[in-house]
């Protein structure tokens, strides 16, 4: 099953080849801009400071999450620019790329609680993550999206 053979891997820009780079800037270009048709800027400075969690499948990048730590992010963390390839998203690894990001995120950042700007169609998707919706929705990019937060402290 493909699931079982994507390769995780956490890292910095500064640790990623430059093709590694380049799929990942890709595939986030050909969700967030080319099939969700929203002109934004996908490559900003925060990407210089995150870890980022890539899953390859073969030679093929195939999901990708960013990474931004509590000292950088109002004292949460966070877990954003998450994507999956639209041919790999009926095999689930947009589940498992997330609790890969949460993993890390509450192993390296135990006592923040992790907080994600969602887009508020997949608000089911985190919910069954255990992240819960705070405050209200808002506009990002004209997308609507809602904040969310996972908090082991609190959570059964």
């Amino acid at each position: 099953m493909i699931v079982e053979n994507i390769t995780w891997k956490f890292q910095t820009i500064e640790a990623m080849t430059s093709v590694h780079l380049y799929k990942m800037l890709q595939l986030r270009s050909a969700v967030f801009v080319i099939e969700q048709t929203c002109i934004y800027q996908d490559m900003d400075d925060v990407d210089l400071i995150a870890s980022h969690l890539t899953g390859m499948y073969n030679d093929e990048l195939v999901a990708c999450t960013r990474i931004i730590s509590p000292v950088h992010y109002n004292g949460y963390s966070s877990i954003g620019r998450v994507c999956t390839k639209k041919d790999y998203r009926a095999l689930k690894i947009g589940k498992v790329l997330m609790n890969h990001s949460i993993k890390y995120c509450l192993k390296e950042y135990p006592e923040a609680v992790i907080k994600i700007s969602a887009q508020q169609y997949l608000i089911k998707f985190y919910t069954e993550l255990g992240f819960k919706t705070i405050g209200e929705g808002y506009l990002e990019d004209d997308i609507p999206h809602i904040a969310m937060i996972y908090d082991q402290h609190i959570l059964p």
